[in-house]
């Protein structure tokens, strides 16, 4: 099936996306996908230039009689989310992505598609490989680690970019144009445990929680979507302390921009208490379901029989760890009283992680690199105002602070201010209606965006964000509506042309 994308139109946008996903490229090891971007540009005879940690920029000259436009630089980032199924098989370090054609969207049903910002890339390389877009001198940007840490917008040296007018190819719906965003950073707490004997009498249990839809920890916050860590914690909470409880292995949540679908736990339980055990869990289990039915229909949460495990938790780590999840805020914070809408502060509690399942140290990269008596939390903040952000980084930190817990920050990354009196916008909106007889919608998104950074390197630089519409991002499903991508090739050429 993956040939056929191939064939869709615009077909240079859309064959360059099916190379690109060929190519592995987690955060982090984004090399094949450079030595790709290098291999095509010096191809072109374009100036092709990498800086010291990987980002790639393509300069084109003007074409003829469009010399005295202004300098402009496309951008998008080269990494993607890598999620799949926990039953899914798929090495997102040599796999190529598998998709499918759908009633007019283009699927990865079992891992992430990788279209943000795949799909942004494509775009670019259609645009310097074509010999008829009119455009002014032209410089396409491709960064690397956008999606855990934003390292290549960090890293980007003042001489790299000459352009004071961009366009961010990583948005994500058809027909608006992002002017603005929130900034953000990371929370991580680190616990570290004494492993204890196994307790005569009991009886070991695995408590899954799964299928549940996930998303992007800005676009979809709002949305009311379960959180694997906040329910796992929940059940995990209440039967230790009303059974006794003892926890060995827990696992649930994944990436910090993405919010948590699926998490487990390896428990004992005291023999004298797994029948009344089993009739709580089965009602809470049901109260959970019931409560989440609109907005997690698939919602599952079971309880099986599992081989004894060689530890338990000390207990004193277990209740400290219990409260400190169930204390620790998740979702939206505040909503913007000047946008309807839009929201104006959040934190993602985003995952839990420690070594004891091999597979999962074969599936999640970042298992192996924790010390064996380490359990690791992360967490994101996103604010579109820099004290509402500290608030809640604090407010986090807080859950956290007990004795011989580790608490640690990353530098975050500042939001994008919005300017309406913006010369790229104002072109972009006159093309849009030029094209579709529409006025496009202008906003500001809760998401980050590396516009922000850029903005911070580049002081002054006019930008605006726009792209085709994708749903799912960052969760298994993703998928970009085909259409929207001629679209978008479309109105990017109508906007170089008319600088």
């Amino acid at each position: 099936m993956n040939n056929e994308i191939k064939n869709l139109e615009p077909q240079s946008v859309w064959g360059y996306f099916y190379e690109i996903m060929q190519l592995p490229r987690p955060s982090g090891k984004e090399e094949k996908i450079i030595a790709y971007l290098q291999k095509f540009g010096n191809e072109l005879h374009l100036e092709t230039l990498t800086d010291e940690v990987g980002n790639v920029i393509i300069r084109k000259p003007a074409t003829k009689g469009k010399e005295h436009l202004p300098s402009i630089v496309l951008q998008s980032h080269l990494d993607m989310v890598c999620e799949k199924n926990s039953d899914t098989k798929h090495d997102f370090d040599k796999d190529p992505i598998k998709a499918v054609i759908e009633e007019g969207w283009l699927i990865a049903k079992e891992t992430t598609l990788g279209a943000d910002n795949g799909i942004g890339v494509a775009l670019q390389m259609a645009v310097l490989e074509s010999n008829s877009i009119e455009h002014g001198p032209l410089e396409c940007l491709f960064t690397i680690d956008e999606e855990t840490g934003l390292k290549g917008a960090f890293s980007l040296k003042e001489d790299f970019v000459k352009s004071r007018m961009l366009i961010n190819l990583d948005s994500e719906e058809d027909g608006e144009f992002t002017i603005g965003c929130a900034g953000g950073g990371d929370t991580v707490a680190r616990f570290f445990y004494k492993k204890e004997a196994i307790p005569s009498g009991f009886d070991t249990f695995k408590i899954s929680v799964s299928d549940l839809q996930g998303g992007h920890s800005g676009d979809d916050i709002n949305r009311g979507r379960g959180n694997a860590v906040k329910l796992l914690t929940r059940i995990l909470w209440n039967v230790a302390g009303k059974f006794g409880a003892r926890i060995s292995y827990v696992k649930a949540g994944n990436l910090r921009n993405a919010l948590a679908r699926e998490g487990k736990c390896v428990l004992l339980l005291p023999q004298s208490n797994i029948t009344a055990f089993a009739e709580y869990f089965n009602k809470l289990a049901k109260e959970i379901k019931a409560e989440y039915k609109t907005k997690e229909p698939k919602l599952t949460i079971t309880c099986t029989a599992e081989d004894t495990p060689e530890f338990v938790l000390d207990a004193e780590t277990q209740k400290i760890l219990l409260n400190s999840l169930y204390a620790c805020p998740h979702g939206v914070i505040t909503m913007s009283p000047d946008i309807e809408g839009l929201v104006q502060t959040s934190t993602n509690l985003a995952s839990i992680k420690m070594k004891g399942d091999a597979k999962d140290a074969e599936d999640d990269k970042e298992i192996p690199q924790l010390q064996d008596n380490e359990i690791k939390i992360a967490t994101s903040q996103r604010s579109a105002i820099e004290s509402a952000k500290q608030d809640v980084i604090d407010m986090v930190e807080c859950a956290f602070i007990h004795i011989g817990i580790e608490v640690s920050h990353d530098s975050g990354y500042p939001g994008w201010k919005p300017d309406l009196n913006s010369k790229i916008l104002e072109v972009s909106k006159k093309s849009y209606e030029k094209l579709y007889g529409s006025t496009p919608i202008i906003k500001a998104i809760h998401a980050g965006l590396e516009c922000g950074l850029i903005g911070e390197k580049y002081p002054g630089i006019d930008m605006i964000s726009f792209g085709p519409s994708l749903l799912g991002v960052h969760a298994p499903g993703e998928k970009i509506e085909i259409h929207t991508v001629q679209k978008c090739y479309d109105l990017l050429k109508e906007v170089l042309k008319s600088l």
